[in-house]
């Protein structure tokens, strides 16, 4: 078995415009100084990271990853979430999402999305010059209006959208396997792939692609009232990418999971900072040392309540009295014998 690596970070929500969050040094001095091992990168922060300069050079990547050893740090992964949802968007979202593109291309979701999807094939090369083996992302939604079966949906609509989103996504995959990555793709409200099912119906059209992984996030999982634990034993071959985040579910006579068109500390599911809600992570880092989960236990911090530096500090003790060292031997190797077919034989009547 394997032991999982961490604690690490996912950056993106705590990058900004003042020091010590304004500079990838910076940021990583902060991290380490909680006791972080790894920083997942949001790939679209250039007061971070150059994701055009990280795909065209190893020496850039090279001096960023010298820039987090100094601080005792590895990249996780790199992140496209912002790009991956521009992949497919439908025109209700466009101004919600338009925010999320380069300039040059708002407003224009033809040249949004083809600029999307050249964002996705840099991050292929860039994770491949900087050695790491998995990639984090959003799917995009073309269906997600639909979600809800009224009005009638139309036969074949939900098929269409899903026929198209393979279709864009296939390309990608493709650059993502010959740069020998794996995309993860964070099951997500919000986006087509937000379930098991949905991911299912995706990974079908995709022709069980290798490199169609998941992201596991439970605190996505708790709001839908998905078991989160069954999901693992489902999925866990391809679960590539762990986002550890908490969140809590209290229904109640006048709200349930849609959420009441409230504010987030107004629902009755709400994500928390580690330690803060219901997730039963004790169960969860089990299940993933069962299964010989390959990668890090990645804080990504979102709290209604909590100070966002609170959560980073309390996180990172939290995610490392959650890692499991994985056990070098049997507990009751001490009373085992020696191996004699003999003996065996004899002990089954076999003679």
């Amino acid at each position: 078995m394997k032991t999982i690596k961490g604690p690490a970070i996912f950056l993106a929500q705590f990058a900004g415009d003042t020091a010590p969050f304004n500079t990838l040094d910076g940021i990583a001095g902060w991290a380490a100084g909680l006791g972080y091992k790894g920083v997942q990168i949001p790939s679209w922060d250039a007061r971070l990271f150059d994701l055009q300069k990280a795909a065209e050079s190893k020496t850039y990547c090279d001096e960023v990853k010298g820039t987090l050893a100094k601080r005792g740090l590895e990249i996780t992964e790199l992140s496209t979430h912002l790009q991956g949802q521009l992949v497919a968007v439908h025109p209700a979202y466009d101004a919600g999402f338009d925010g999320f593109a380069a300039p040059e291309v708002r407003g224009d979701p033809v040249k949004r999305q083809q600029w999307a999807v050249q964002q996705l094939h840099l991050a292929a090369k860039a994770s491949a010059n900087l050695g790491l083996t998995a990639h984090a992302t959003f799917s995009g939604a073309l269906a997600w209006p639909y979600l809800y079966s009224w009005p009638p949906r139309p036969p074949g609509l939900i098929e269409e959208a899903f026929d198209e989103l393979a279709r864009r996504w296939r390309p990608i995959l493709d650059a993502f396997d010959a740069a020998g990555v794996d995309v993860g793709y964070e099951i997500h409200p919000g986006e087509d792939l937000h379930d098991g099912v949905s991911y299912e119906m995706f990974l079908e059209r995709v022709g069980n692609h290798p490199r169609a992984c998941l992201l596991y996030d439970p605190s996505h999982f708790m709001l839908q009232q998905l078991d989160y634990l069954a999901y693992i034993d489902h999925y866990h071959e391809r679960i590539k990418i762990f986002h550890v985040k908490d969140a809590e579910f209290n229904p109640t006579g006048k709200q349930g999971v849609y959420g009441g068109f409230q504010s987030w500390i107004n629902r009755a599911g709400r994500f928390r900072s580690l330690g803060d809600g219901q997730v039963n992570f004790k169960a969860i880092f089990s299940k993933m040392a069962q299964y010989d989960f390959p990668g890090w236990a990645v804080l990504e911090w979102e709290c209604c309540i909590k100070h966002p530096e609170d959560g980073a500090r309390e996180g990172a003790t939290f995610i490392a009295d959650h890692i499991i060292r994985v056990a070098d031997r049997a507990f009751d190797d001490f009373a085992a014998g020696g191996v004699d077919v003999a003996s065996n034989r004899k002990m089954l009547g076999l003679g």
